[in-house]
């Protein structure tokens, strides 16, 4: 018997996407099958697809409801309303179905629409990581409270990091667009920088702050530009690091100082996943969504993507 298709968005390595129809995907022993209700992109969407290996699919994070299980599955079954992050190999989210494995799927609330659940897997889990496992910030604000300076604090993971480190008792300076200026203080900021002023660009307190960490999220900033802005213990956690970073990395290990630059790889955990989205479902974290496209449109959202403008998530619905 056919398999049944479904509309789907197939990458072209850097030349473009391609809609087409492909069968519906079956899950093995410890994947879940999933009706797709919103897929959230991030860059590494796109920048996976310039390279050399990318998934046929592209898409990681995804929201949707179980329809079908592997034989192995103990968690989930059909009609469950779940949030899950795909494997950067196979992908997957743009795409009416998709498979998911267990062990990357946490359950979805009623309270937590599709749009907002799609949003947190690789922004929120990044913003997790950096600020719990890196800066050392604990989000139930029984730690010392650290001062905090979040770059591009209007994206995608930038506008968790700022609301999380709140959580954890920070005290948080933030840089982002003259539009977003206002956003960022709502979501908790006690400082916001215009990064195109002179005191935004130079990553100035306004308080006179030195900061115990760096959750840097923009590009294209000069290591000594922080240098002079950190405290003596401080350290620069980048999310997206270069070949000057590397570069700057080797350099620091020459030297005697204590501050550091780390670079951050996301290694997701269901347990912080289910965190974030408790978090949502209780009002205490918000996802910001920038824009919504239909899966027709997918080329479009993709294209705001790559722009690197977008203000919060860019969500793709079938």
């Amino acid at each position: 018997m056919a398999r049944r298709l479904m509309h789907a968005i197939r990458g072209g390595g850097p030349t473009g996407l391609k809609h087409v129809e492909v069968p519906v995907p079956t899950p093995s022993n410890d994947e879940v099958l999933l009706k797709v209700e919103a897929t959230s992109l991030n860059p590494v969407d796109w920048k996976m697809q310039k390279g050399m290996m990318h998934p046929s699919i592209p898409g990681i994070d995804v929201a949707g409801e179980v329809v079908d299980v592997g034989p192995g599955v103990k968690k989930f079954k059909a009609g469950d309303k779940v949030v899950s992050v795909l494997t950067l190999r196979n992908g997957g989210g743009l795409a009416e179905f998709a498979v998911a494995k267990e062990i990357f799927t946490a359950s979805r609330p009623p309270e937590v629409s599709a749009a907002e659940g799609a949003g947190l897997p690789v922004a929120g889990l990044t913003a997790h990581h950096c600020l719990t496992e890196l800066a050392g910030i604990k989000l139930d604000g029984s730690g010392q409270q650290k001062n905090i300076l979040i770059t591009a604090a209007s994206g995608g993971v930038g506008h968790y990091a700022v609301q999380l480190a709140k959580l954890g008792n920070a005290h948080v300076t933030a840089t982002c667009g003259a539009r977003n200026i206002e956003l960022v203080k709502s979501l908790g900021a006690d400082e916001v920088l215009d990064y195109k002023t002179p005191d935004g660009a130079a990553l100035k307190s306004p308080s006179g702050q030195k900061y115990d960490a760096v959750i840097h999220c923009a590009t294209g900033i000069a290591w000594s530009t922080f240098e002079s802005n950190l405290s003596a213990n401080g350290k620069v956690i980048d999310i997206t690091p270069s070949l000057r970073g590397f570069m700057t990395l080797a350099l620091k290990k020459l030297t005697f100082s204590k501050q550091q630059l780390m670079f951050m790889l996301l290694n997701p955990k269901v347990e912080n996943l289910e965190y974030l989205i408790k978090l949502v479902k209780e009002g205490k974290l918000k996802t910001v969504i920038d824009s919504k496209y239909p899966l027709s449109k997918a080329e479009d959202a993709w294209a705001r993507s790559v722009d690197g403008h977008a203000t919060g998530k860019i969500i793709v619905e079938p």
